[in-house]
C-alpha cells in the first residue's frame, strides 16, 4: 500500500509543518514534501496530523484491568485506546502478591504481538517497593524493599518486557537496585514515597530517571524541605509524569511544572483505571472498591483518588485550553516525550521516515478524527 496524505498541518518529528504531503509506504511514513506527488492523495484538507500518542502509564480501560491476567481483557483494553488517539501503551501493574505479578508478566510478555489495537511496548510494573505514607491506591500489605532477584525473575517471565519500574527510594537497598536495573536498560521511576529531597536527588544520581505522576503520591514542596515534589521540578535530566485531568493537579500546578522543566522532559500521562470510558458507578482498582463519579475514581473508603478515568488525547486537549502548551507541544508530552522518556522512540511516537505510520487525523479544534495503525486506519468518530 502506498498513498499520500494532503493536510493543513504536519507534526513532524522535525517540527510542524504547514501544508504539504505526507508519504506512507508499506505500513511505514516515508518523505514529507510541499510539492503535490505522483501517486494516490488521501485528501485531509482543513485537518491535521499528528503522532499516535503513546500512554506510558495506564491500568485499564473499558472496564478491563492489566492485572486480571486475562488476555482478552488486555486485548479490549488495547482496542479501546484507538479512540482515545493512543497507539502504543506500557500496561501498568498495581502493587501485589509476587504470584499474579509472575502470571501478569508471563501473560504479556506471551502474548503482546497479538493485540489488535494499540501496541504494547513494554510493561510498566507500578510497584511493589513503596511506602505506606504516600500509598494512594496501592496495596500496602505487599509492600516490600527493592529486590533484585524478584524483579530479575519476572523480567525473565515477560522475556524483557518490563521497560520502567517505580520505587520509593527510602527504602533499603533501593540505591543499589536502581544502579543494577539501570544499567540492564529499564527505566527507574520514582513514586509513593516520603522521601527527602536529598534522598530522590541521590536515587536520580544513581540513574532513576521519571517521577510518577508528580505531586501526587510523593512528598511535597515546601520552603525548608523542597521534598520528591521539588527534586521534580529541579532536577533537569529527569523526566516528570503529569496527569492532565484537572483532579489530579491544579492547571496552576501544572503551569509551575511545565515552567520548571520545559516540554521537552514533560509526559502527559492517563493513570486511567478499568472505569475508564465506562459509565459512572462502582469499580475496583485491584482489590479496592471504587466510586466513579463527577469526573473522577476514588476509593470507596477514604474517598482517596484511585487512578483516574482519563483518556490521553482529554488530556493533550486540557493543557492546550489550559493555555499552558500550544498543540504542538502538548502533542509532543503525548507522544515523543513519552517514547522518549522509557527508551522507546526508536519504535513510537514521532512522524519520521521509516518509522511504523501510526498517526492521528485531529480536526483543528483539537478532536480526535480518525486513527491509523501501520498506515491502516483503525478508528473513526464516525
Amino acid at each position: 500500500m502506498h498513498y499520500y496524505i494532503k493536510a493543513d498541518r504536519f507534526f513532524l518529528r522535525s517540527g510542524m509543518e504547514i501544508g504539504g504531503y505526507l508519504e506512507v509506504k508499506d505500513g511505514l511514513f516515508g518523505r514529507y514534501s510541499k510539492t503535490e506527488p505522483i501517486g494516490e492523495i488521501l485528501d485531509y484538507s482543513g485537518k491535521w496530523i499528528a503522532p499516535g500518542l503513546v500512554d506510558t502509564h495506564i491500568h485499564g480501560y473499558k472496564g478491563h484491568d492489566v492485572m486480571d491476567g486475562d488476555f482478552d481483557g488486555l486485548n479490549e483494553i488495547s482496542r479501546g485506546l484507538l479512540s482515545c488517539g493512543v497507539t502504543s501503551f506500557l500496561p501498568t501493574t498495581l502493587t501485589s502478591d509476587v504470584e499474579s505479578l509472575n502470571q501478569v508478566s508471563q501473560l504479556i510478555g506471551e502474548h503482546y504481538q497479538e493485540v489488535e489495537g494499540a501496541k504494547i511496548q513494554g510493561i510498566f510494573f507500578e510497584g511493589p517497593f513503596f511506602t505506606e505514607e504516600h500509598k494512594g491506591a496501592q496495596n500496602p500489605i505487599y509492600f516490600k524493599d527493592p529486590d533484585l532477584a524478584t524483579f530479575a525473575h519476572w523480567q525473565e517471565l515477560s522475556g524483557s518486557l518490563i521497560k520502567k519500574i517505580a520505587l520509593a527510594p527510602e527504602r533499603e537497598g533501593a540505591l543499589t537496585f536502581i544502579e543494577t536495573v539501570t544499567n540492564q536498560g529499564v527505566k527507574v521511576a520514582l513514586a509513593h514515597s516520603s522521601a527527602t529531597y536529598q534522598q530522590a536527588k541521590a536515587a536520580i544520581d544513581a540513574g532513576a530517571s521519571i517521577f510518577v505522576h508528580t505531586f501526587n503520591g510523593m512528598s511535597g514542596f515546601t520552603h525548608r524541605e523542597p521534598g520528591m515534589a521539588g527534586a521534580a521540578m529541579t532536577t533537569k535530566a529527569s523526566f516528570a509524569e503529569v496527569i492532565t485531568d484537572g483532579h489530579h493537579v491544579h492547571p496552576a500546578a501544572v503551569d509551575v511544572l511545565l515552567k520548571a522543566k520545559t516540554s521537552q522532559q514533560i509526559v502527559l500521562i492517563t493513570d486511567c483505571m478499568r472505569a475508564g470510558g465506562m459509565p459512572e458507578g462502582e469499580s475496583t482498582l485491584g482489590e479496592f472498591a471504587v466510586i466513579v463519579k463527577d469526573g473522577t475514581a476514588r476509593l470507596k473508603e477514604g474517598g482517596s483518588l484511585a487512578g483516574s478515568i482519563l483518556e490521553l488525547f482529554e488530556g493533550v486537549r486540557n493543557v492546550v485550553d489550559w493555555n499552558l502548551a500550544t498543540a504542538e507541544e502538548a502533542i509532543k508530552m503525548a507522544s515523543y516525550v513519552s517514547a522518549k522518556s522509557v527508551g522507546i522512540e526508536d519504535q513510537c511516537g514521532s512522524i519520521q521516515p521509516e518509522r511504523a505510520a501510526d498517526f492521528l487525523i485531529i480536526e483543528p479544534e483539537l478532536s480526535l478524527a480518525e486513527t491509523y495503525l501501520d498506515g491502516k486506519k483503525v478508528y473513526s468518530k464516525d
